[in-house]
Formats: C-alpha cells, structure tokens, sequence
C-alpha cells in the first residue's frame, strides 16, 4: 500500500472509487494507442522561416498523407497547392482571394480535404487530446468533422458546418485552424538537440514560437549556452554574442528584438575607429534588417570593437581559471606592433590590422575606461532584456545537457574521449568527472550559476557556460582550440583550423558507440544515439550515418552559412510506431513576389523498421501511466477497506 499522506492527495483528484476507476480506465486506453512521432531537429541557428516550414510539414509526413488520400483523385498541382495551404496559409490564402473566382466555393472544397487530411493525423490519439490540441474558438466545429462518422447522416451534416462557416465570414481563420492542428498532430513530441542561435536573422522567433509548442525538450547546443550565460551579465559571454550577431548584420534581432541597447558601442566604435575602414570585419550579410539599418561601415566598425573587448575579458577569465587551459588564446600579448606581427603556437604570423589604438602593449587586457562603461551599459541591457530573460529561463525549464527518450540518448556535441575510445577525465572544482557523471555535474554547475549566483563556485557565475562554448574538454565545443582572433587578424588559412577532438573519429565505428549508449544506462541493441553540432557535408561524400547505424549526426545545414559546404539543408530525424527515418532537405525557398512558393519534398530513408508496432505502453510515457494507474488501484483498495472515506 502507498503512503497514507500520498494517497490523502490523491484523493483530492479523485475522490472516489467511480472517478479513481474513470481515469484507470481512460490511462489504459491511453496505453492501448500506437506511439506518437518524435520530430528531432538540430542546429537552426536563427532560421526561423525554414525552422517553421520543416515543423509545419514534419518532414514530408503532411504530404505522403495528402498523397496516400488523394494521390488517385487530384492531380499533382492540386495536391501540391493542399500542401501549400497547409504550410504557410497565410500566404496561400492570400493568393488564392486575389485569383479565385469564386472564392467561398474554393474555400467550401479546401476545408472538405483538410478534414480528411486532419483525420489522418490524429488517429493515434484520444479525442480529448486532439480537442486540446485545436486551436481556441475552431475546436468545437473541427471536433464534430473530424468525428462524424454516421455515413447517412455526414454528408449534410458537414455541408451544414462548413457552410455556416463560409456564410459567416470565418472561411479564411478556419482554414487556418485547421491547417495548424494539422501540423501540430502531425508531430506528438519535438526534440532540439541544440544551437538556436547565432547566424540567421531571428533566434528570437523560433523562440517565441517554440514556447507556443505543445511538447518539445531542449539539449543545450554551444550556441545555446553562451547565450544563458551572456543573460547573467557575463561579459566574456556578452562580447561573443554580440561578435557573432554583429558579424552576421543581425541587429533587428539584438536591438528590436531583444532591446539590447547598441548606442554605446556604435557611438564608442565609430568614434574609436573613424578613419579605419575595418575591411576584415565587414558584415556577412545573409538577410536585411528591415527595422534597424545599420550602415555596413559602422557595423564593421562595431565589429572590430566588440571582438577587442572580448579578447581582453577573455584574456581575463582565461588567467583567472588556469585550469580551463585556455592559454592559447592569450593573443594580444603577442603582438608585436613595431613589426605588425603575432606569435601564435610558436609562428609568427604577418597581421592583417595593426590599428588596435585601444590596447595598451603593458597591459594588454586591461579594458579601458569607455569600454568598461560600454560593457557595463551591454550588461545592464542583457539583464533587463524582459524577452532574453523569457526565452532563457525557457531554455532551462524544457532543456538540459543530454536526454533520454524511449531508449534513445540525446545531445548536442560530444562525450570528452581520448584516442583509445576511454573517458576523458574533466577537473571541475575539486573533483574529476568523466563520462554520464561529467554531464551530470556541468548541468548542476550550469543551472546553479543561472538560478544561484551567489553560491556558483566561479568568481563570475558565468564563467562555466562561457568555458563550455569554447573549452577543449567541453561537450559542447568538440574541438582542440576556438580560432576567432586568428580568423580576423591573420591572413594564413593554416593559423585558423580548429582541429576536431578524438570522439569525432571514434563514432564511424560501432563499438565506441555502444560504449557510450551503455554509459547513460541504455540498450545499444534498441537505443540510438541523436548528435548536432558538426554540419555532415555530403557534398564531399560525408554520411549522417555513424556507428554502423547507431548514432545519427542531423545537422544537415539548415543554416544558409553552411549549406556551401553541406550542399544540403538540414537533416531532421523521425521515430514514429513503426519506424525511424531519416529526411534530408533541400535550401528552403521563401515566398516569391507573386505569392507563389516553391516547396521541396524532402528524400526521407528509413533506417529502421521496429519489429512490431510501438505502443504507448512501450515508451517512457507509457511507463509513467503504468505507475499512475498502479497508484489510483491502490487509492481504489483503500476506499474499499474503509481507510480513506470517498466523497460525493
């Protein structure tokens, strides 16, 4: 029997025997359906128009539903229009009032074919779930078509909805509803294994329409986690942000976005560098800010200021933690301004830019005065940033260093390994760590330092998420050495590689693999291992594919920076009740002027078929079920015997 206390609460829910049995009875209903689709993504990096399409079409699953229901009736062009208004019916929409002649009667047919589509979607699960998962005011009228099922009956009964809806004005939110529940059945649950940010224009949308998920979990990229820690108002973590955005001209994002207050450093930079044309910090330009248009000239200018001051607060936090390792990146001492050159790993190499006027050659990390009052004004900014607070403390409820889900181990870049496949062994404070207990502890330490400040172990409570963005023997960072001043300053392409660490080499063999599937408690013989972080250039013969099948690298490329390389746009991964499978996507076309858009099925692999059908019951979901219905049983046994009265 439970504890006494425990099942006193439980009462509470359920305060009799007829309302204990009620929900044993819907649990084990529950148990009885098909798994839901995971949908895994890595490595958006700011791509929120081609984050969103991927999500909306789940990969190609919107249209092999289309295509299995229709695929006989309508014609290519019409079936490819039905996915079309799914995708983006906004725009659909539009299109569609402007060249229909009759547009009621079109819309009267669109939503006919949504139902059925919508049906499709949702028979993995109970009613009340898909109900919950339509959207406010459309729910009830999509809740009778989807259940309808009186052959004699439907016909008129259909005709009646959907006409009122068309008759009183509704046609176009309608139809959007129902694309949107389309979508949102079509993916039960959603992983991000990593990097949101950084690169593309809008980091802050993908968040604001993640938070608006119905299920999703996050495992922390390096991106991500130089973010959470440039929210604690970490300067060394601020300047790499602001380096990263201001080198990719995203400044509708920092200013309009986030609020972040730019002034000071525009003001500070173009007055510092006036006469400078910066020519190796100009912008890379991937998208227009529509908002904040910020010159290209100043930006460079901006550029060049922010990525001074951080090498400086880096230079810093480097000899205050010894132990990190990091003195290779102490670089601005080794200048040598008279001959314009820089000693780096024992060469010296001819600098491209010796206009540094803010760097003292004695006290070469020592910030000066306008900087500290620039980056203390880029602290107070970050910190009161109502949104950035929002979506980090998001990233720390939904999110984490690793997950285990039904058997799979997730995470964003590596587990620290030495050439002969053994755990690296990590000093944090006092203790060594390595392996699952490595990942254990840099989440405590992480999580402490946001939430708890004052008792974090760094002088500076976010000196442990900036280690992890840049640290040799950080998960999150994967390779020897982060080569950012040599990239700017230096012309000789060898001074700038950024070697991979050995773990990179060990996955292309299985055991290494299962080696680490074992490590987090799993099964190498059911579990699979979902890893971000390095782009697969399959342009160059490279494979997703590692381990002899066992772990998956999905960061395809969705980034418009790295599809040069890829040659591709992103992977995402998808484990439905019957299958796992691989997508592999094509560039993402955005709308063109005449409100048409072009929209690339992507080539989807199975790369393995399950022996028998999962069921709710064989997942992790299932299991917390199981022990809820073992619960209201015994909360059942104790009303029968008397020891806990039932309420009426």
């Amino acid at each position: 029997m439970a504890d006494i206390k425990f099942l006193k609460r439980l009462a509470k829910d359920y305060p009799n025997a007829m309302a204990a049995s009620a929900e044993i009875v819907n649990l084990s209903a529950i148990l009885a359906l098909p798994k839901g689709t995971e949908y895994f993504l890595s490595d958006l990096h700011g791509e929120h128009e081609a984050f969103i399409h991927m999500l909306k079409s789940a990969s190609g699953t919107v249209k092999a539903k289309i295509d299995e229901h229709y695929g006989g009736v309508l014609s290519e062009q019409d079936r490819d229009d039905l996915a079309a208004l799914i995708y983006n019916p906004e725009a659909e929409l539009k299109r569609r009032r402007a060249s229909e002649t009759d547009f009621d009667k079109w819309a009267m047919t669109m939503i006919y074919r949504l139902v059925t589509i919508c049906k499709s979607v949702s028979t993995k699960y109970t009613r009340s779930k898909v109900r919950r998962r339509l959207p406010k005011y459309a729910d009830y009228a999509i809740d009778e078509l989807l259940n309808a099922d009186d052959e004699e009956n439907r016909a008129h009964y259909y005709n009646a909805i959907i006409t009122t809806v068309v008759e009183c004005g509704m046609a176009e939110p309608f139809i959007k509803s129902m694309a949107a529940a389309i979508s949102d059945l079509a993916v039960d649950y959603l992983h991000i294994i990593g990097d949101i940010f950084d690169r593309g224009a809008h980091p802050d949308y993908i968040m604001d329409y993640l938070m608006d998920y119905h299920d999703v979990d996050f495992q922390w990229g390096n991106h991500d986690i130089v973010w959470m820690g440039a929210a604690t108002g970490h300067w060394a973590s601020i300047a790499n942000v602001l380096r990263m955005n201001i080198s990719y001209n995203n400044f509708d994002m920092l200013e309009v976005g986030y609020g972040i207050n730019l002034r000071p450093l525009s003001s500070f930079a173009a007055r510092m560098y006036a006469d400078d044309d910066c020519e190796a910090f100009a912008p890379h330009i991937l998208e227009r800010n529509e908002f904040d248009q910020v010159d290209e000239k100043l930006a460079a200018k901006m550029h060049k200021a922010i990525a001074i001051i951080q090498f400086k607060v880096e230079g810093q936090r480097i000899m205050a933690h010894p132990e990190y390792n990091l003195e290779h990146r102490l670089l601005l001492d080794k200048i040598n301004f008279e001959e314009g050159t820089v000693t780096a790993y024992g060469e010296v190499y001819k600098m491209k830019d010796t206009n540094l006027p803010t760097v003292d050659p004695e006290n070469p990390y020592e910030l000066t005065a306008e900087e500290e009052f620039v980056m203390n004004s880029l602290s107070a900014s970050m910190l009161n940033s109502e949104k950035l607070q929002r979506h980090i403390r998001f990233l720390f409820s939904h999110g984490a260093l690793y997950t285990k889900y039904n058997g799979n181990l997730l995470y964003h870049g590596c587990i620290p390994m030495d050439e002969q496949g053994e755990f690296i062994p990590v000093r944090l404070g006092d203790k060594e760590y390595k392996g699952k207990a490595l990942m254990d502890q840099l989440d405590t330490l992480v999580r402490r330092a946001f939430f708890q400040p004052a008792k974090s172990t760094d002088q500076y409570s976010g000196d442990i998420m900036w280690y992890m963005w840049l640290g040799g023997d950080s998960p999150l960072f994967g390779k020897e050495k982060m080569t950012t001043f040599e990239r700017l300053f230096i012309a000789d392409k060898k001074a700038h590689k950024e070697p991979t660490r050995p773990y990179y080499k060990l996955i292309k063999d299985r055991e290494p693999c299962e080696k680490i599937i074992r490590e987090f408690g799993l099964d190498p013989s059911r579990g699979k291992i979902l890893n971000g972080h390095v782009p697969v250039k399959i342009k160059d013969g490279e494979s997703p594919i590692k381990g002899g099948g066992l772990l998956y690298v999905i960061d395809g490329g969705i980034s418009k920076a790295y599809q040069k390389k890829t040659g591709i746009a992103g992977y995402t991964f998808i484990f439905n009740s019957r299958f796992m499978a691989l997508a592999e996507h094509k560039p993402y076309e955005p709308l063109k002027e005449d409100g048409t858009q072009e929209f690339f099925s992507p080539i989807v692999k199975t790369v393995a078929t399950l022996p028998e059908r999962m069921m709710v019951i064989d997942t992790d979901q299932g299991a917390e079920l199981v022990s809820q219905i073992e619960d209201l049983k015994q909360l059942m046994e104790a009303f029968a015997e008397g020891s806990l009265k039932e309420k009426f």
